[in-house]
């Protein structure tokens, strides 16, 4: 199983961003991007929003695992 909060956390930092941004382009304040980067599972619409805000697909982290356990 992923964990989705620590895979957007990975890119967040690769990417070097405040987390005053990310909250504001999230539309909500800065505990909440911290409870985002702690969440096992997630929202399909919210990943969908963190993928285009980020610039990323995190999607296709569930494929991968999919994947994985069809083998």
């Amino acid at each position: 199983m992923i964990h989705i909060g620590s895979i957007i956390k990975e890119k967040f930092d690769e990417l070097g961003l405040s987390v005053s941004w990310f909250a504001k382009e999230l539309c909500c304040d800065r505990t909440n991007v911290y409870s985002i980067f702690k969440r096992e599972s997630i929202d399909t619409s919210l990943l969908v929003k963190i993928s285009v805000i980020l610039n990323h697909d995190f999607f296709k982290y569930y494929s991968i695992d999919l994947d994985i356990k069809e083998k």
